[in-house]
């Protein structure tokens, strides 16, 4: 019976917590942000402003989820993050872990999908924090390699999507052309969620017969002079994705592996 209770709680919080996400990205939108707007400065330093309050709110959030007893969560390296030119590489187990790391970091650009400008409870955020559209793959390349050369932070999936449980990563060669072009620091982030939950199969009501756990694990940073010493830019990007897909296939064997 108390299995059942506590199923049905949080059931009922994660649903509060999605209600609660989206009602406070239209508030952004309509309250926060254009209040924001009216203060002095350059569109860099309003898009700075713009991430620091995203970074708050999904603390915010984030803590929530975890007071609500939805997740439960631990960090391993959060000291290697909040570096100028820093290029943070995650791989996409759910749904929450791109707010589970701008919430762990102060400020940070992203790459967002096209169709997201259009929706009314995240168009604020991503317009005020100056996120970057995959609209246009060769134009997102660009402004992610100026961003990252005037000094900002950048959090990249190189998946593009949210992993598919139990198949192989397949990354796409964006991140690791992002990465050579701007010669950045580049950092690994391994997430990992368990029990698997908020994957791309499934709806945010099937959620697990127990809390998540969601880990994050930052790596060291990876050391790009093999590769930018490669005089065929192609090659050299084809190689560093390569690599960068096989150092997230070890780290996954080596959590599963260790039941983390």
């Amino acid at each position: 019976m108390a299995k059942k209770i506590n199923y049905l709680w949080r059931l009922l919080a994660t649903g509060l917590s999605f209600f609660i996400f989206g009602v406070g990205g239209f508030l952004l939108w309509v309250l926060v942000f254009p209040t924001l707007s009216l203060l002095p400065g350059t569109s860099r330093q309003k898009a700075n402003r713009g991430q620091k309050v995203v970074h708050y709110s999904f603390y915010v959030f984030i803590g929530l989820m975890h007071r609500f007893g939805v997740m439960t969560y631990e960090i391993d390296g959060l000291d290697k993050l909040n570096r100028p030119g820093q290029l943070i590489v995650a791989n996409h187990p759910t749904l929450i872990d791109i707010v589970f790391l701008i919430s762990r970091i102060k400020q940070a650009n992203c790459i967002v999908k096209a169709r997201l400008w259009h929706n009314p409870f995240m168009r604020g955020p991503i317009l005020n924090a100056g996120y970057i559209s995959n609209g246009d793959p060769e134009q997102m390349i660009a402004e992610c390699v100026d961003y990252l050369k005037s000094g900002g932070c950048m959090i990249i999936f190189p998946e593009g999507t949210r992993s598919v449980p139990g198949k192989p990563y397949r990354f796409q060669r964006g991140a690791a052309a992002i990465a050579l072009q701007a010669n950045a620091t580049v950092t690994p982030v391994t997430l990992t969620c368990y029990p698997s939950t908020l994957t791309k199969a499934e709806q945010w009501y099937q959620i697990p017969q127990r809390r998540f756990h969601l880990a994050m694990h930052v790596g060291d940073d990876f050391v790009l002079d093999e590769f930018t010493a490669t005089s065929a830019k192609a090659l050299a990007v084809r190689h560093f994705n390569q690599h960068l897909q096989d150092y997230f296939t070890q780290q996954r064997e080596l959590y599963l592996h260790h039941g983390k």
